[in-house]
């Protein structure tokens, strides 16, 4: 049995924020930010998208994938969301507080009445902790077959645009990928390995302090601006650069590869400084790694659903490909995957 995936999407909303067009509003110019950061543009949803939304569009994206390539051009994607077993979906931007979850109501429009539905909260590493989350769900039951796995973001609507340091790193974005279960040998397809991390002392590098338990919204607050993301950058990046470089290596250990054999290194897209002294430190050349926060920037946990679409989309990938995703984000958390194309 082998846990494989099917098919990619995305949903990148149409607003394109360019770094000139940040600079027309704060102090900052569009070399600063390509040199501390190597983020070009982000991509903003409008005022009536949620994330949801994008997930729901991701999803889509991938369930048409799916049917294109099974070649039955009477399936509908409405056929094809009543063979899903399960939702999860990634998320630190969810459509409500607390409840519902965001995944439930991506349930709901895509008619997917078969599945159960969750979100996960992990940060940016989101995706990698719902992908292992999925795996396990579909091989503990044998009558569960697929699985949705969403990574999606609303960031724009949690950052303090007036700090120059941290606003310009957001971006917003879904990306999804389909599970299959099959008899395929596990060692020649699909999820081969994951690892999982977290480290609870650095969770004040990251996070969102207002409108939860600890800080709540009393009755009688003059609210004046959503919770914003606060960011201790010296702290995520030192965490990062660890984080990443130990994945990189326990994953290599856990499943008795060489990074020689590693076709690409899938990392969330946080900041090419953060990727350029991981890669250093290991002595892989920067072109091992795929980036494309030059145009999307941070999307948190769709960054890595979002990269592999598009890697996929645009024919770089290969059946029998070897591909280790690696994330790292608040909680704090880290985590990677090797997936066999």
């Amino acid at each position: 049995m082998a846990i494989e995936i099917r098919a990619t999407g995305r949903a990148i909303p149409s607003t394109r924020l360019s770094n000139d067009d940040l600079a027309k509003t704060l102090d900052t110019n569009d070399e600063w930010i390509r040199s501390h950061t190597g983020i070009k543009a982000r991509h903003i949803a409008d005022a009536s998208t949620a994330c949801s939304d994008l997930a729901l569009e991701a999803a889509r994206q991938a369930l048409a994938m799916a049917i294109t390539q099974e070649g039955a051009q009477e399936k509908t994607i409405a056929d094809a969301a009543l063979t899903l077993d399960m939702i999860i979906l990634g998320t630190a931007t969810p459509d409500y507080h607390g409840c519902p979850s965001t995944a439930c109501i991506v349930q709901d429009k895509l008619g997917a009445r078969n599945a159960f539905a969750m979100d996960i909260t992990a940060g940016c590493t989101g995706f990698i902790y719902g992908l292992e989350t999925a795996v396990a769900l579909l091989a503990h039951v044998p009558s569960r077959k697929r699985a949705l796995v969403i990574g999606s973001e609303i960031l724009s609507r949690f950052i303090d645009w007036n700090d120059r340091k941290s606003c310009v790193l957001f971006g917003d974005g879904a990306g999804a990928v389909l599970l299959e279960k099959t008899s395929n040998e596990p060692k020649k397809r699909g999820i081969l390995g994951t690892i999982l991390e977290a480290d609870g002392s650095g969770a004040e590098y990251l996070i969102m302090r207002q409108g939860g338990s600890r800080h709540a919204f009393k009755a009688g607050d003059a609210i004046k601006a959503p919770p914003v993301i606060e960011m201790n950058g010296q702290g995520v990046y030192n965490f990062a650069v660890k984080s990443v470089t130990e994945t990189i290596e326990k994953l290599l250990a856990e499943t008795n590869l060489t990074i020689d054999e590693v076709h690409w290194i899938i990392p969330h897209q946080a900041n090419r400084r953060i990727l350029a002294a991981a890669g250093k430190r290991m002595g892989i050349p920067e072109e091992r790694f795929f980036l494309n926060l030059e145009e999307y920037a941070n999307t948190s946990a769709a960054s890595i659903p979002i990269a592999l679409d598009e890697l996929n989309r645009g024919g770089k990938l290969q059946k029998g490909d070897i591909i280790m995703t690696v994330g790292f984000g608040a909680g704090l958390t880290s985590g990677g995957n090797i997936i066999v194309w």
